[in-house]
C-alpha cells in the first residue's frame, strides 16, 4: 500500500495543530480568532485554524529581522544544499501536500498538489544562490574604481491566494530567499495548510529559525503587513481591489510593492490551428483549478470559418471532463473554493443568461445528487458572446469559458486587446510568420503559442501588464525583484 493510499484512510488527520508559525515552530494560541474552516467538497466543518492578528505579525516580522543577519551572511553555496535539501523533503511529502491541497481548497488530489509547478521553481532558484554577480562601471567625472552590488532587501513580506498554494509559495518564497532575503507569508485563511507544512519542512532541512515564517489570517493580519515599518518589500498575488488596498497601506511607509494580479486571457484559435489539439488544450486550461486562475485562458477567439468545428470539439471536451471529489484518484475537477464564491459565479452565470450574452452551449448550474453539499459547479460553456457584454470583460474565477469569433487577423488583435487585463494570451496558428507577428503585438506580460495551458516554467519572466500589474516572477527578473543595487566608490586619486 502507497503513502498515498495510507493517508486517503483517514486524510483528516492531517489538520490538527494548525495555526501560526513563527521562529520555527507553531504557536499554542494567537490573538486573530479561530477560523472554522470548511471543506469545499462537503460545505462542512472540518477543522479550527488559529489565525494572526497584529501582534502576530508584529512577532513574525521581529522573528525575520532577527534571522536576516544569519541567513544572508550565510554562504551561497550553503544556501542552495537547504534549498536543494527542502526541495527534497517536499517531494518525499508530496503524498501529504497533495492530500492537504485537496482538503483545504477542493484540487483533485491526482494533480499532486502542485508539486509538478512547486518542485521546478525551487530547484530553479536554488541554482541562483551563487551567481547574483555585481558590475564594474566606468567612473566619471572623479578617476575611480566604481562598482555594483546586488544586496537583499531584508524582510519580504508575501501575500498569497488560495488556488495552489504550494506553487505561489515556491514562485515568491524561494527566489526571496536565495536572495538572501527572509520572509512572512500570509496564506489566507481558507488555505492554510500546504503553506505551514512547507514552512515545517524548509526548518527541517537546515533554514534558521524565522527565515520563513508562516502567519495565516484575514484581511486584517494582511494589512498589518503591509503597513509594517519593519517589512522592507511587499509581493502580493490576488485582484486589483485588494491590490489597491496593499498600495494605499504600503504608502505610508514607502514600502515597494510587486504585484501580480487578476486576467481575462484571450485565446486566439485561428482556421490553420490544429484543432485536435488547439481545442481540449484549451479547454483544459480554462477549466484547470476549476477556472480558479489568474491566467487561464477563459476568452476564446475563433475565427469565424472554424467556430462549428471548435464548438463541436469543446462540447466533446467538456463532456468529458470527470466532476467528482478531490480525493477520489478519478476526479479531474472539484468543486469552487468557497460557498461565497459559487454563489458569485452562479450570479455571473445567471447575468449572462437573463442579458443573453451569448448561447449557452454547456453546463450552466450547480452540480446536486451526491455532490450537492459541496461547491461544485458544473463547466459552462457560452458561445457567440457578444465582446462588450460582462461575461467577456470581467474576471469570472470559476469553470466559465466564453466563446465569440473574429473575421481576420486584424479583428482579433483588437478584440483580444480590448481588455483592462494584460496577464497572459494565447494564439494557436500554423502560421510561423502570423505568431511571431501577433506575438508582438498582444498586450499582455505573457503570450502562449499553440499551446492552451500557460508553461509557468521558472526560467522565464511572468508577470502583467495593465491592471494585470507589475514586477515579475522567473527567470532573472523573478530573483532581481528581492534584490537592489548599491553602488561602492573608490577614489583612485586625491
Amino acid at each position: 500500500m502507497t503513502q498515498l493510499d495510507e493517508l486517503l484512510k483517514d486524510p483528516t488527520r492531517l489538520l490538527t495543530g494548525h495555526g501560526v508559525y513563527i521562529d520555527g515552530q507553531r504557536l499554542s494560541r494567537s490573538s486573530g480568532g479561530v477560523h472554522a474552516h470548511v471543506n469545499p467538497a462537503t460545505g462542512k466543518v472540518q477543522a479550527e485554524v488559529a489565525l494572526a492578528g497584529a501582534q502576530e505579525i508584529d512577532q513574525a516580522v521581529a522573528s525575520a529581522r532577527a534571522a536576516f543577519p544569519i541567513w544572508r551572511a550565510t554562504p551561497p553555496q550553503e544556501k542552495a544544499r537547504v534549498l536543494l535539501r527542502f526541495a527534497d523533503l517536499l517531494q518525499a511529502a508530496q503524498p501529504e501536500i497533495a492530500v492537504l491541497a485537496a482538503l483545504e481548497s477542493g484540487v483533485p488530489v491526482a494533480g499532486g498538489g502542485g508539486m509538478g509547478l512547486a518542485q521546478p521553481w525551487i530547484r530553479y532558484y536554488a541554482g541562483w544562490c551563487d551567481k547574483l554577480d555585481g558590475q564594474v562601471v566606468a567612473s566619471f567625472p572623479m578617476p575611480g574604481f566604481d562598482y555594483i552590488l546586488p544586496e537583499p532587501y531584508g524582510v519580504i513580506g508575501a501575500i498569497i491566494p488560495w488556488n495552489m498554494p504550494s506553487v505561489a509559495t515556491s514562485m515568491k518564497v524561494i527566489p526571496a530567499l536565495a536572495a538572501g532575503n527572509t520572509v512572512v507569508l500570509k496564506p489566507p485563511e481558507i488555505t492554510p495548510f500546504v503553506a505551514l507544512r512547507m514552512a515545517e519542512l524548509a526548518r527541517e532541512a537546515g533554514l534558521p529559525p524565522g527565515a520563513f515564517n508562516v502567519a495565516p489570517g484575514t484581511g486584517e493580519a494582511g494589512a498589518s503587513l503591509v503597513s509594517h515599518p519593519g517589512v522592507d518589500k511587499i509581493t502580493f498575488t490576488g485582484g486589483g481591489a485588494t491590490a489597491r488596498r496593499i498600495m494605499a497601506g504600503a504608502a505610508e511607509a514607502l514600502t515597494p510593492v510587486a504585484l501580480e494580479l487578476g486576467g481575462k486571457s484571450a485565446n486566439l484559435i485561428f482556421a490553420d490551428a490544429n484543432l485536435d489539439a488547439a481545442v481540449p488544450q484549451s479547454v483544459g486550461g480554462c477549466l484547470g483549478l476549476s477556472g480558479q486562475g489568474c491566467v487561464n485562458p477563459t476568452r476564446m477567439l475563433v475565427e469565424e470559418s472554424v467556430y462549428d468545428q471548435v464548438v463541436e470539439r469543446v462540447r466533446a471536451t467538456v463532456g468529458a471532463i470527470r466532476l467528482g471529489l478531490p480525493l477520489d484518484l478519478n476526479t479531474s475537477m472539484g468543486p469552487v473554493i468557497s460557498h461565497a464564491a459559487c454563489e458569485r459565479i452562479l450570479g455571473v452565470i445567471d447575468r449572462a443568461k437573463t442579458e443573453q450574452a451569448g448561447d449557452l452551449i454547456a453546463g450552466g448550474a450547480r452540480v446536486g445528487g451526491a455532490l450537492a453539499d459541496g461547491y461544485f459547479i458544473e463547466p459552462t460553456v457560452f458561445g457567440r458572446v457578444d465582446p462588450a457584454s460582462h461575461l467577456s470583460r470581467e474576471e469570472v474565477f470559476g469553470p466559465v469559458l466564453a466563446i465569440s469569433t473574429f473575421r481576420d487577423e486584424a479583428d482579433a488583435l483588437a478584440k483580444a486587446n480590448d481588455s483592462v487585463y494584460g496577464l497572459g494570451a494565447y494564439l494557436h496558428t500554423r502560421d510561423i510568420g502570423r505568431a511571431h507577428r501577433l506575438a508582438s503585438q498582444l498586450e499582455a506580460g505573457s503570450v502562449y503559442v499553440n499551446s492552451g495551458i500557460p508553461n509557468m516554467s521558472p526560467t522565464a519572466p511572468f508577470g502583467g501588464v495593465k491592471t494585470s500589474g507589475f514586477g515579475r516572477e522567473g527567470g532573472r527578473a523573478g530573483i532581481e525583484e528581492f534584490v537592489r543595487p548599491k553602488s561602492v566608490f573608490i577614489a583612485t586619486q586625491g
